[in-house]
């Protein structure tokens, strides 16, 4: 395992991070999963007090109990708050209120007196952002957070929160990303602008939703028992399934095999190796799928692979496949939608 630098401080963590988002609420699964993660040398957790919704929590819950007689000290617990945890008016978002109050009960959810890495899952345009960064100041003042990140919050909004950041002493040393070979907008601007800060990516989704395997051909429907066949999960792999898009994952193939590799690890590498990225986030629903993605990290790809990787993403009939617009990290991802308020 390989272990970075979270910005300019001194945690250090695995360039592997567990996600539990995908086994949901099933210990179980979870466990294995886990138990897996640690043999591997993963030290970085990532959870968000959302997951598992409708049972709001659940993955939280899960996680702290596949921890369970895990030395504390070891392991790198994050968690998020922001999007909706109930029906409330200040169930969700990023008030004083919201964020002390959410705090607490994944503390309790995960069985620590500390979260490692607390984390703003989206930007809050109802709640002013000074009112935001004190109370997360409050809490890592009175140790109950180590330190502070954020998720899909644009450049201009980084900037601004760092600034404060400093003012209060506090360290904010991650953005959380969607960030894979196809889904490249935080390169003009946020990159950029969080190397020049001090805080590194730990990106989620780098095999853009499943795509990136190669387990889409095109042509053929989504398999029912896939995230894209599913009705949940076609709307997040849904700008992934054009014909062009699939055609290019294909191209992608030889460049894996003349490598020795497959397409998830060649995609995971290719993130790993991005400049100002910390860790990939990695969720899994079987221990050995945690194994296959570790295995990525002994994949060095050089400049001619990473041109023939830009090359076969670029479509005849369409140009670039690849998305690099910037502003649309405000439009879908940066403020909290508004079928989530």
């Amino acid at each position: 395992m390989e272990y970075r630098n979270l910005g300019r401080s001194g945690l250090k963590i695995s360039a592997i991070t567990y996600g539990n988002w995908l086994p949901g609420g099933d210990p179980k699964a979870a466990k294995e999963c886990v138990a897996a993660a640690l043999d591997a040398g993963v030290n970085s957790f990532d959870t968000a007090d959302i997951y598992g919704r409708p049972d709001f929590g659940a993955g939280e819950r899960v996680l702290g109990e596949a921890l369970a007689g895990v030395r504390r000290e070891s392991v790198v617990i994050g968690t998020k708050v922001c999007l909706p945890v109930g029906d409330g008016p200040n169930d969700r978002g990023l008030s004083r209120k919201h964020i002390t109050e959410s705090c607490h009960a994944s503390l309790r959810r995960l069985g620590t007196d500390h979260i490692d890495l607390y984390q703003a899952h989206r930007f809050d345009a109802d709640t002013p952002l000074e009112e935001t960064m004190v109370a997360f100041a409050d809490l890592v003042h009175q140790g109950h957070v180590g330190y502070i990140g954020v998720s899909e919050w644009t450049a201009p909004r980084i900037r601004v929160a760092a600034a404060l950041a400093t003012e209060l002493r506090i360290p904010l040393v991650s953005n959380q990303p969607q960030y894979s070979m196809l889904w490249r907008i935080i390169e003009p601007q946020v990159v950029p602008a969080c190397e020049e800060l001090g805080l590194s990516q730990i990106v989620f989704s780098p095999l853009a939703q499943g795509v990136l395997t190669g387990k889409y051909p095109p042509g053929r429907p989504a398999p029912t028992d896939t995230r894209a066949g599913s009705e949940r999960g076609a709307d997040f792999v849904g700008r992934y399934m054009s014909e062009a898009v699939l055609s290019a994952v294909q191209r992608l193939r030889p460049i894996a095999e003349e490598l020795g590799t497959n397409l998830a690890r060649l995609a995971l590498a290719w993130v790993l190796g991005r400049p100002n990225v910390a860790s990939a986030v990695m969720g899994a629903s079987r221990p050995d799928q945690i194994r296959d993605n570790v295995a990525a990290l002994e994949l060095s790809l050089d400049d001619e692979v990473c041109k023939r990787i830009d090359e076969a993403l670029v479509d005849p009939g369409h140009g670039d496949l690849v998305e690099r617009d910037a502003d649309k990290t405000a439009r879908m991802f940066d403020v909290m939608p508004a079928w989530r308020r």
